[in-house]
């Protein structure tokens, strides 16, 4: 992991400046905790022990004026999440962190439980005692052996020492689909079932509700519930979570002193891509991009220019013209684009985009789950199409059939992955209609250098490992036999 932290001349300890690099990390210790000891020699534990003094409803409070944002994407207000679960009837609620991490360029959630998993789990304890649970859970996939053996660990040191004594907090390994981190198809995996995300919300439709909803069979009650509860259940990002501790012990104020008025604290952002060393850094919110890019992933080489970046396949590219955008929610959005969960994958003037546009676009039709036809059959059509244009093959009536299919690859969507196909395609159209010409006019692709999606499987001092598997993946979640083995 880079330490992305730098001073200058004459700064005190720990001095934080809004748009800098020059945040703290809190998040990132210099050195992974390996024990429970160790993280209570430091400030862990004294976040639950203050939103036990607070109560639930002051700890919410204090997490609301804090301002942080769910960091799993969407950056919703957190502490509006919890009042919203808390505030739900129904004597059962739940809470369950996200971990499922499978976005292409993103590595934060797993350098973060093996930084320091203590402070995730104490960040769940948080989240169940503040909106009443009595049970959690966990999902990550069965993949991540380094991260369920971080995680095994810190809870059972918890459990065993008592601190985790009001919350049962079980772990669950699940598939290696994208999907699996759709907040609804998590809860579908936490069942027994497949990574297939539902019509309603986890706060309308939680985890073992007794009533079934459009499409689903409804499964057996657990022991104490009735079939009209719907069991109103908190889903949040590991690294959400990971900041509640903190929060609370260090308080609101100090969070905000962090970051920007909308977007406030630090954030754990993955750099991949033609950069000189690929790797993940916890960044003040407010930092430009450009100086992220630079930080974390050393830059691009010699010689070379930044094209485009992506974060993940969910959002518009930024251009090259927008690299000093702060890393801000209000930022992203302010150039027609968002922050998403900060993994962002760069690409130089040597990179092809339609290239760019059809590796994104197949990873989502081959994710895509089917439920959703015009999902399914759009992301498919969509890729032939742009498969054509990369090739020189394609002509005016295969961009005419891209623009109609973005135009209804949303129609009836139960999540954002079509939405993620729509405007992550329509973006590129948009920002490099030059280049699809140039591959109609030529016949050939005008810039042919091999791109690997960046699907990670590990990163770490500057080295990235891809996930080779992903370009051998059948839309039916199945593998040919001359894939190569996970």
């Amino acid at each position: 992991m880079t330490d992305a932290t730098t001073t200058r001349d004459g700064d005190q300890p720990g001095a934080t400046y809004a748009g800098s690099i020059a945040s703290t990390p809190f998040l990132l210790p210099e050195q992974p905790m390996t024990s429970l000891d160790e993280y209570l020699a430091g400030d862990g534990g004294l976040g639950l022990a203050r939103a036990q003094e607070l109560g639930p409803a002051g700890t919410i409070d204090e997490l609301s004026r804090s301002g942080l944002r769910g960091r799993g994407g969407a950056g919703f207000p957190t502490g509006r999440k919890w009042a919203g679960v808390a505030g739900q009837a129904g004597s059962h609620h739940y809470v369950v962190c996200n971990a499922a991490e499978g976005e292409p360029g993103t590595f934060k959630d797993r350098a973060l439980m093996r930084a320091n998993p203590y402070q995730l789990v104490e960040g769940i304890i948080i989240a169940a005692f503040a909106v009443g649970a009595d049970e959690a859970f966990i999902g990550l996939k069965a993949s991540f052996e380094l991260e369920v053996e971080a995680l095994t660990r810190a809870v059972g040191e918890m459990q065993e020492a008592g601190i985790c004594r009001d919350c049962a907090l079980t772990i669950v390994q699940g598939p290696e689909e994208y999907l699996f981190g759709e907040e609804t198809a998590l809860l579908e995996v936490i069942e027994g079932g497949g990574p297939l995300p539902r019509l309603l919300r986890p706060f309308e439709h939680g985890l073992f509700a007794g009533g079934p909803q459009a499409g689903w069979e409804a499964k057996p009650l657990r022991p104490g519930h009735t079939r009209d509860e719907s069991n109103p259940t908190l889903v949040n990002n590991a690294e959400t979570l990971s900041n509640v501790p903190h929060i609370l012990f260090r308080g609101a104020d100090w969070f905000r002193s962090m970051g920007t008025a909308e977007s406030p604290g630090t954030v754990v952002t993955t750099v991949v891509g033609d950069v000189v060393a690929p790797d993940v850094g916890e960044v003040e919110l407010g930092t430009p991009l450009r100086a992220v890019i630079d930080a974390v992933g050393s830059g691009v080489g010699p010689g070379r220019r930044v094209k485009a970046v992506f974060s993940g396949v969910a959002g518009p590219v930024v251009t090259a013209d927008h690299l000093d955008v702060p890393l801000s929610y209000e930022g992203f959005q302010a150039v027609g684009s968002g922050m998403g969960a900060a993994g962002f994958i760069v690409y130089d003037d040597t990179a092809c985009m339609v290239e760019v546009a059809r590796q994104f676009s197949r990873f989502l039709y081959v994710e895509s789950c089917g439920q959703c036809p015009p999902c399914k059959t759009g992301t498919g059509e969509i890729t032939a199409r742009l498969e054509r244009l990369e090739a020189g093959a394609g002509d005016t009536s295969d961009l005419d059939a891209v623009h109609a299919w973005l135009a209804k690859v949303t129609d009836a969507n139960r999540c954002y992955l079509g939405t993620e196909e729509q405007v992550m395609v329509a973006s590129i159209l948009r920002a490099f209609p030059d280049e699809f010409v140039e591959h109609m006019e030529l016949g050939r692709c005008p810039r042919p250098r091999p791109l690997v999606l960046p699907k990670l499987v590990d990163l770490g001092h500057g080295q990235a490992v891809y996930d080779l598997r992903q370009h051998f993946k059948r839309p039916d979640w199945t593998y040919p036999t001359e894939a190569p083995p996970p």
